[in-house]
């Protein structure tokens, strides 16, 4: 929208009222010419040039690492050491011999839930220091679809329920046990002393 000028009738009628009042800020100067101007020139600027480019220039040439969950074999080997490394060692060498053993096979989740629960916490209250879980490899149900399903439901997640309370305080170490006891398909837990 642009501003119309004043006809000279309105100008002479603006300093009519302006001569009846007194000003606010009498130490400013007085704006009494209230003859229109003419409207500024806009000046012109030079547009920015934006630098020479080429689709793809800037893409990297290697692919970008994806950043996905190790697999669990791959997780429990990296966990830090908690317990004696010798006493680890032996233990990972099938040398140390299980105090108890559980067998989950064929057990449904919701059934094997609460028997490792209350397995593993009447073991360390009767003082057991290792015992071995066996879940099986469970079977291959990759039926080739486009999200890959684990093989073996327990024996994924075993290793976060013995991660997760009531039973993560009672467990001091969780490693794939050796060949001699169920290598794959079954789990050392070696257990804190009960206090």
């Amino acid at each position: 929208m642009t501003r119309r000028r004043l006809r000279p009738d309105e100008v002479e009628l603006w300093r009519q009222i302006a001569a009846t009042t007194d000003r606010i800020h009498p130490e400013l100067p007085r704006a009494d010419d209230l003859t229109p101007r003419p409207k500024p020139k806009p000046h012109k600027t030079a547009k920015p040039r934006l630098p020479e480019f080429a689709i793809g220039q800037a893409a990297r040439t290697s692919a970008a690492p994806h950043d996905l969950k190790p697999n669990l074999i791959d997780r429990l080997r990296s966990a830090p050491v908690s317990m004696d490394s010798k006493a680890f060692g032996r233990m990972k060498r099938g040398k140390l011999v299980p105090e108890a053993r559980i067998d989950l096979h064929g057990m449904t989740i919701d059934r094997a839930h609460p028997t490792l629960t209350s397995f593993i916490l009447r073991a360390q209250a009767s003082g057991k220091r290792l015992v071995l879980v066996i879940t099986g490899k469970g079977r291959d149900r990759d039926e080739g679809g486009p999200i890959p399903v684990p093989r073996g439901i327990l024996k994924h997640q075993v290793p976060n329920w013995l991660s997760m309370p009531p039973l993560a305080q009672a467990v001091l170490q969780i490693t794939e046990a050796h060949v001699s006891h169920g290598g794959a398909g079954a789990y050392y837990v070696y257990l804190r002393r009960h206090r």
